[in-house]
């Protein structure tokens, strides 16, 4: 019988607790055999990122290692340069089943995504409801679906109040992280004196 495997994408600047309940979530409850945390290395849609590919993928290995089913896969990082999901799943090993784990936010604007019909076809995708996004797809992808009698999944997450934009902005000002990262996470960056 096929793996399902859980994929999370991300720019893990720094990886934080809501990222860490999210691919719990989605291990249990849509009966996954593993999720991968996939970092970027340069993510196409987003700002320039604040730690190095380095640091953020220890970071993610950190979390991984104190969570059975949770692994890290660096393809984006060895990749280099831009990161386009629909090229991460070319590269990925055939055989398993493949779900992609995306919050509500993300779905809104997914079919801006590189070749996103191709990515809505090489995985399954599972929804993570967020505050204050409708758990709706665009029309576009809603009509993709429906041609094809696939179904979004739903991913019963109670999502916390927590963004890596909000730690980083704590990190520099000495501001308290406590509840939001990791502690090892969290003396990891201090070590490496990231953020600050």
């Amino acid at each position: 019988m096929a793996k399902r495997i859980g994929l999370l994408g991300g720019s893990f600047d720094p990886v934080h607790q809501a990222h860490t309940a999210l691919a719990l979530t989605a291990l249990q409850t849509l009966g996954l055999d593993e999720v991968q945390l996939i970092p970027a290395a340069v993510p196409w849609q987003r700002d320039n990122l604040k730690a190095a590919p380095e640091h953020r993928l220890r970071m993610l290995e950190i979390v991984a290692a104190k969570h059975p089913g949770l692994t890290t896969n660096p393809i984006e990082i060895e990749r280099g340069g831009a990161t386009y999901t629909v090229e991460t799943l070319r590269a990925m090993p055939a055989g398993p089943h493949y779900i992609w784990l995306l919050g509500a936010d993300q779905l809104t604007n997914f079919c801006t995504w590189r070749e996103w019909r191709e990515i809505a076809d090489r995985v399954i995708l599972a929804v993570a409801v967020r505050p204050g996004t409708p758990l709706r797809a665009p029309d576009e992808l809603a009509a993709w679906l429906a041609e094809r009698h696939r179904l979004l999944e739903q991913l019963p997450f109670q999502p916390l109040d927590v963004s890596a934009s909000d730690i980083r902005v704590r990190l520099a000002t000495g501001a308290s992280t406590l509840g939001l990262l990791d502690p090892d996470v969290a003396a990891y960056i201090a070590t490496h004196q990231l953020y600050t």
